[in-house]
């Protein structure tokens, strides 16, 4: 009779500590965060009127004007400019839709650039924007993508600047007249607008206008 309870003392015993333990993990554990708290605050931007001129100079592909033309308007669509943008291709010297040797063309568009109260312009008004990674892509097939390395390292050189950037990744083993498949990579954290808000959400509460 006293073994037995002794055995049941150590069972109470033991289902006490195993209690305890799951009440200090309960009280260790975290607790899980909001979505507010897990959302990062936007970073306000303006739209900045840019334009570029472009004229590609290369020796794998070679480019019509309306081809070139194409190729770069996903390129700064990609990057984040405004959709309404304006592109135009340069006077070129081959038939229309030939390669040519130097095509080239002119863009109109908005970028964001971010928004500084000290300097602001009381007449344009601040978005919600946040930063976004884009990995840049010339074509759907890896060959003719391939073949854009040369562009895609004037692309970085000539079009990136003009955009809002950070943590930029390049790397390339373009060599003229060679194909090689993912030699050649372009990312960069770029400022795109809040797409929360595009999606119907609360709108963000925009800062005060500077004084």
């Amino acid at each position: 009779m006293q073994y037995r309870r002794r055995l049941i003392s150590m069972r109470v015993a033991a289902a006490a500590v195993f209690s305890l333990s799951l009440a200090v993990g309960a009280l260790a554990e975290p607790p899980a965060e909001s979505n507010s708290a897990q959302s990062t605050p936007p970073t306000w931007a303006v739209w900045t009127p840019k334009e570029l001129r472009f004229t590609y100079m290369g020796f794998t592909s070679h480019y019509s004007c309306d081809g070139l033309a194409d190729k770069m308007r996903s390129i700064v669509l990609q990057l984040g400019a405004r959709p309404d943008l304006k592109i135009r291709a340069m006077p070129c010297s081959g038939a229309l839709g030939r390669p040519t040797e130097f095509p080239g063309v002119t863009v109109n568009m908005n970028v964001l650039t971010p928004w500084d109260a000290a300097s602001a312009n009381a007449t344009v008004t601040p978005v919600p924007a946040h930063w976004k990674l884009v990995e840049l892509s010339t074509d759907r097939d890896p060959l003719r993508e391939a073949g854009d390395c040369e562009l895609i390292e004037q692309v970085k050189t000539r079009v990136l600047p003009l955009f809002t950037t950070r943590n930029i990744d390049y790397r390339s083993t373009c060599v003229p007249h060679q194909l090689q498949i993912g030699g050649t990579v372009l990312k960069a954290e770029v400022l795109i607008t809040d797409e929360q808000q595009t999606a119907g959400a609360k709108p963000s509460t925009p800062p005060p206008p500077p004084r």
